[in-house]
C-alpha cells in the first residue's frame, strides 16, 4: 500500500517512468546488482539503494540518469529512449492545483495529479455524489455538512472552485472512460436544500449524455452486495502501471497497490455493475427522484 504526498510533481508520469525502467531492466534479464555494476563504471553516482528507490517511485530520476539506465540495459530504440527522457523532463511540471496549495491537503493534491493522467476510472459511492460529478452548490453543502464550522467562507469557496476546475477532465478532447455506480440512497438523501438536489440530479442527467461517462444506480431492492463494504475507486493509469485502488475517509486517503486487493475490488465492481440498473433504467431512476425533490 502506498500513502504519500507530492506537491506539484506529476505523479502519473513519475510512476509510468519508474514502471517502464523496471520493466526494461527485467526484460533485459539484468538483476539490480548487475545494473549497478555497469552504472558505476560510467558517470554519475549510483548505488543499489538509489536504483531501488527509483524503481519504487521513491526517488526522482533526471533525464541524464534515464539515458544512463537505458545504456546499461542495452535499450537502443530511439523512440523508446526519447519517450522516457521526455517523461523525466516533464515529471516535475506543476499542475493547475498548485494555486490552491494552501487549501488542499497533500493527499488531495496527489489525487488531482493522478486524475490528470487517468486512462479510466471506476467508482462506487454509497453516501455522496462523487466530486467529479458535483455541482458547486452540492459541493458547498457537503463541506458545511461534513465539516461544520471548520472552514472560513473564503476557504470553502476556494475548495469549491478547486473541485469545479478539477471537473475539466470531463471536457478533455480525449477524456478518460469513467464509470460511476451510485447507491440509490445517494439520490434520495437531501444535502443542503431540495433545490440543490434537483440541480445536482439534473447535472447527473446531463453527464449521462457524454460517451465517456457511465452512471448506474444500485437500487435499494438489492438485498446485499459488495457495496456494503463502502465506497471505493479503481484508477487505470497508462501502461505499464497496473491498476490502483483508492479509498478515502476521516483518516485520509489510501492508495492500494497490492495485486490481490486490487483484484478483489475489481471483482466487487464487476458484481456491482451486474446488480445495478442498466444505463437507461438508471437515467429513469435519476429523473424520477429529481421530481421527488420538490
Amino acid at each position: 500500500m502506498m500513502q504519500s504526498s507530492e506537491s506539484g510533481l506529476s505523479v502519473v508520469r513519475r510512476w509510468q517512468l519508474a514502471a517502464a525502467l523496471k520493466s526494461l531492466r527485467e526484460q533485459s534479464d539484468i538483476r539490480q546488482e548487475q545494473a549497478i555494476d555497469k552504472l558505476q563504471r560510467g558517470p554519475g553516482r549510483w548505488s543499489r539503494s538509489k536504483l531501488s528507490r527509483i524503481e519504487n517511485r521513491e526517488h526522482n530520476v533526471k533525464p541524464r540518469e534515464v539515458e544512463q539506465l537505458l545504456d546499461a540495459y542495452g535499450v537502443n530504440d530511439p523512440t523508446v529512449r526519447d519517450e522516457l527522457v521526455q517523461l523525466a523532463q516533464t515529471s516535475h511540471e506543476k499542475g493547475w492545483w498548485t494555486s490552491f496549495n494552501n487549501e488542499l491537503p497533500d493527499d488531495v493534491r496527489q489525487l488531482l495529479s493522478i486524475e490528470g493522467g487517468l486512462v479510466a476510472l471506476r467508482d462506487f459511492q454509497s453516501q455522496l455524489v462523487h466530486g467529479l460529478l458535483q455541482t458547486a452548490d452540492y459541493a458547498r453543502a457537503v463541506m458545511h455538512a461534513v465539516y461544520p464550522g471548520a472552514f472560513a467562507p473564503d476557504d470553502v469557496e476556494r475548495r469549491v472552485a478547486a473541485r469545479m476546475v478539477r471537473q475539466q477532465i470531463l471536457a478533455m478532447d480525449n477524456p478518460p472512460q469513467m464509470h460511476f455506480i451510485l447507491d440509490q440512497t445517494v439520490l434520495e438523501r437531501v444535502v443542503g436544500r431540495p433545490a440543490i438536489m434537483r440541480d445536482q440530479l439534473r447535472k447527473l442527467l446531463d453527464l449521462t449524455e457524454k460517451p465517456s461517462v457511465t452512471i448506474q444506480i444500485l437500487p435499494k431492492e438489492v438485498p446485499g452486495s459488495p457495496g456494503l463494504e463502502g465506497p471505493f475507486t479503481l484508477l487505470t493509469l497508462p501502461d505499464p502501471i497496473p491498476d490502483v485502488g483508492y479509498t478515502e475517509g476521516p483518516a485520509g486517503s489510501l492508495y492500494i497497490e497490492d495485486r490481490e486487493q486490487v483484484r478483489s475490488r475489481t471483482l466487487r465492481f464487476g458484481v456491482l455493475t451486474e446488480l445495478a440498473l442498466s444505463r437507461a433504467d438508471s437515467i429513469d431512476a435519476i429523473s424520477r427522484t429529481m421530481k421527488d425533490h420538490q
